[in-house]
């Protein structure tokens, strides 16, 4: 496994992120964003290519907007 600094800055990034929507989630009651929170901060542990990483992210991001339940 690869870990350099953009890495690790993008991981941390995405984790804040979700933890945000993580806790959004929670006290609304919402589980789309819940569900997105701990996909955001649980899928940086097992991806090592950064494009790849800033892709997954801004799509689970993106995803509450569009699927309102």
């Amino acid at each position: 496994m690869n870990i350099s600094m953009p890495l690790l800055f993008s991981g941390f990034l995405f984790g804040c992120i979700g933890m945000g929507y993580f806790m959004y989630g929670k006290t609304q009651r919402a589980g789309i964003p819940l569900a997105c929170g701990i996909a955001l901060m649980a899928y940086p542990y097992f991806i090592d290519s950064v494009w790849l990483m800033c892709l997954i992210g801004i799509v689970l991001m993106i995803i509450p907007a569009f699927i309102k339940i």
